[in-house]
């Protein structure tokens, strides 16, 4: 590692790649209801905390409300985002159908927790405009 570059804990390195790679996702309860409570919010974190240790990713910010929660996740180049999500919703899901049985029967039904679709987004590193001025820049050989 050169002298001259500080190390950043956001950047990760593989045997080829070096990422920073963050996504902003969000899952809401089937139907929008209201059936997530503060205990249940917790459970839900360390299940996905755990999902995505097993993908290789880290689980950096979770919270909630009562019909959606939101997570931020830095995951490797390797994962598909989508089959974390699918993984993501279909273990919590699993999990907290399993342990909130009497609860959550009350506000879903047919075995549903979250809603089929969700929102990711990417964040982290420079605004949009600074990157394509950066590309923009760029000493193109003559």
């Amino acid at each position: 590692m050169s002298p001259r570059w500080t190390p950043d804990p956001d950047v990760r390195r593989g045997r080829s790649v070096v990422y920073n790679l963050h996504a902003h996702l969000v899952f809401t309860t089937k139907y929008r209801r209201g059936a997530l409570t503060d205990p249940i919010l917790t459970r839900c974190e360390q299940i996905m905390r755990d999902v995505c240790v097993d993908f290789g990713a880290d689980l950096r910010e979770f919270n909630g409300e009562d019909d959606h929660v939101h997570l931020l996740v830095h995951y490797p180049p390797t994962v598909a985002l989508s089959k974390l999500v699918n993984s993501l919703k279909g273990v919590s899901a699993r999990y907290l159908r399993q342990e909130h049985a009497a609860h959550l029967r009350r506000y879903l039904w047919d075995n549903h927790l979250w809603s089929p679709s969700y929102f990711a987004g990417s964040c982290g590193g420079s605004p949009l405009a600074v990157v394509k001025e950066y590309i923009e820049n760029q000493k193109r050989p003559t």
